[in-house]
């Protein structure tokens, strides 16, 4: 077995060449089917607005695009494994390679270096772009995809637990004693966690303590009705300096951004397993690029006409689809305490690195 990594420069360039291609080939495949089915999907809300029409549809493919190309484009490589690797193998190229004495880590050594650029960039579009993309797009969706609030400090989807009440709030704008709450929902219960009461409001604004409702909408789950009541004031246990480091959306924020909230968090006493979580996963998400050669190797070798191809390019799909299924339960697990943070984010890639290696050493060195 020779000792070189990487095998000449010119198989090193075709090899790499070709990996990208099938790459981006199968990222704006399943980038262009996946956005019209999710746009057919959402235009109806999109268009329910009054106002909005094809430039607002086109706004929301803009923002939801790189949502996708993140999600997707690991299968992309996996999917852009096989097909490199079969045909490889189809044409007798592997076979060549390797009566050339190149070993099993030297055939995938260009497919890795290409996958672990393809890592690296992803990285940096995930923090330059989908971020963003994230935090515009779920204003957005909070406003029923009307018009943005100007307030950079809007977020969306707010939820607090205050003294075994439950305060949920659409959309938060403002910071201090100047904060806004719409679209509120306030569940009072009882000593046994049951819902007695459910208060609506449109509207609600901090009261120094608690909060005010404007204009509510009570339901009384004893009699089962609804009445209008005059504004009242409920939460007041709950701070807007509680409420400033509430509701962290990992997703819309950058690497550094989610550094200082769970910093926040800790500070305050709150619980941040599944922020570290997704914290750890900026790096272990796009590092999967770089295991897809590995899982996916199974279908490079043994010959084409044996028969066995299909099988060896199922099983390496197998691998490759198992990774992500491991890895979305493992990030489950950690957001509700099963896992440690580090080894949710972490584990199914080091676990599958192992499961690739061995196969690869198994069967092919």
């Amino acid at each position: 077995m020779r000792l070189d990594f990487l095998p000449s420069r010119t198989l090193t360039l075709y090899l790499g060449k070709l990996f990208i291609v099938r790459i981006l080939a199968v990222l704006v495949m399943l980038v262009m089917i996946l956005q019209m089915l999710d746009l057919l999907s959402q235009s109806g809300k999109i268009l329910r607005y009054p106002g909005n029409g094809e430039a607002e549809l086109w706004a929301y493919v803009s923002l939801r695009a790189p949502q996708l190309i993140q999600r997707f484009l690991p299968y992309s490589v996996l999917l852009a494994t096989i097909i490199t690797l079969a045909t490889l193998n189809q044409n007798s190229e592997v076979v060549s390679m390797k009566a050339a004495g190149m070993s099993a880590h030297q055939v995938l050594a260009p497919l890795v270096l290409t996958a672990a650029v393809v890592a690296v960039l992803t990285f940096a579009f995930n923090e330059r772009v989908v971020t963003r993309a994230n935090a515009t797009l779920n204003a957005w969706s909070a406003a029923d995809f009307g018009p943005i609030p100007d307030d950079p400090a809007v977020r969306s989807n707010a939820f607090f637990e205050i003294d075994g009440d439950i305060l949920t709030a659409q959309q938060l704008s403002g910071r201090g004693d100047a904060m806004v709450m719409n679209g509120v929902t306030y569940y009072r219960r009882n000593e046994n966690a049951a819902i007695v009461e459910e208060v609506r409001a449109g509207r609600a604004t901090y009261a120094s303590p608690g909060w005010r409702l404007e204009n509510p909408q009570i339901f009384e789950v004893r009699s089962a009705t609804t009445r209008a009541g005059e504004d009242i004031v409920v939460a007041t246990g709950l701070a807007p300096g509680q409420v400033d480091i509430g509701g962290v959306n990992g997703d819309a924020q950058t690497l550094l951004e989610l550094s200082h909230s769970i910093d926040a968090l800790e500070a305050a006493g709150r619980r941040t397993a599944e922020l570290k979580a997704k914290w750890w996963h900026k790096f272990s998400g796009p590092l999967a690029a770089v295991l897809m050669p590995l899982l996916g190797a199974v279908a490079a070798f043994g010959l084409a006409r044996s028969g066995h191809l299909f099988l060896r390019a199922v099983i390496g799909m197998s691998l490759g689809f198992a990774y992500f299924v491991v890895e979305n339960a493992a990030l489950a697990m950690g957001n509700f305490g099963g896992y440690p943070p580090f080894l949710a984010a972490w584990g199914p890639f080091l676990l599958f690195l192992l499961v690739g290696e061995t196969v690869l050493v198994r069967t092919e060195e």
